[in-house]
């Protein structure tokens, strides 16, 4: 007999608990059209942060690869007074640094004065090139999680509409059902906002670590300048 009810009691908690799961699809259709919309607009936002962090980070992978021998060839063509031979160089090789070098070599025979002006405005151009839509990653990071509690939001007071137009009847199954659907939307735009903020730091780093590349080349490159004859 306790056989029976054993297995009839583990039964009846296998079906409680299968009752209680809830795939993370049916927690977004069960919110509304509101947490639909929500979802889709934080699913938009990932995919546009996805697309910019992959496409950032081979780009500025790419810019930061550079010959070692680079600058000493440059030192050697420059020496030996061989200036469109540094200038071809340059054009040869597809990087930030050469072509800040190259602008510096187009204006030797000025002060050095300008020369170091003229490479800091290339730098400049350069650096912006790098940090091309890394804002908006910044922007995603910071706008997603609030999307996703202006979605719990909505969901709270249609929950508590309910409850009041009921009469205070409303079951207390249905408004914690309804709580917890909505705070799906607040999960999601806080996991989007990770993402994107990790994205959006780690691309920083690299292009730091560009930019200090680039400076430390374009400080070679003047001193190479300002050597005597």
């Amino acid at each position: 007999m306790m056989l029976f009810q054993d297995v009839a009691q583990n039964v009846a908690e296998e079906a409680l608990s299968e009752e209680k799961t809830l795939s993370i699809a049916d927690l977004i259709v069960s919110g509304g059209p509101g947490s639909i919309i929500i979802v889709l607009i934080l699913f938009i936002l990932l995919f546009v942060a996805l697309y910019i962090y992959f496409e950032r980070i081979f780009a500025i992978k790419a810019a930061s690869q550079i010959d070692k021998n680079f600058m000493n060839q440059i030192r050697d063509h420059v020496s030996n007074g061989k200036l469109e031979a540094g200038k071809n160089l340059c054009a040869q090789t597809d990087a930030p640094v050469a072509r800040l070098i190259e602008k510096g070599i187009s204006r030797i025979g000025k002060p050095l004065e300008d020369i170091n002006k003229a490479i800091e405005n290339a730098g400049t151009l350069e650096v912006y090139k790098l940090e091309k839509n890394v804002s908006i990653l910044a922007t995603v990071a910071g706008a997603a999680p609030m999307i996703g509690f202006l979605g719990t939001v909505i969901g709270m007071i249609i929950a508590f509409h309910e409850m009041a137009t009921s009469g205070g009847q409303a079951e207390i199954g249905a408004l914690a059902s309804g709580i917890y659907t909505a705070m799906t939307t607040t999960v999601a735009g806080l996991i989007v906002g990770i993402i994107a903020y990790i994205g959006y730091n780690h691309l920083v780093v690299r292009t730091d670590k560009v930019v200090h590349q680039m400076e430390a080349n374009a400080v070679e490159f003047l001193d190479l300048l300002d050597e005597p004859a």
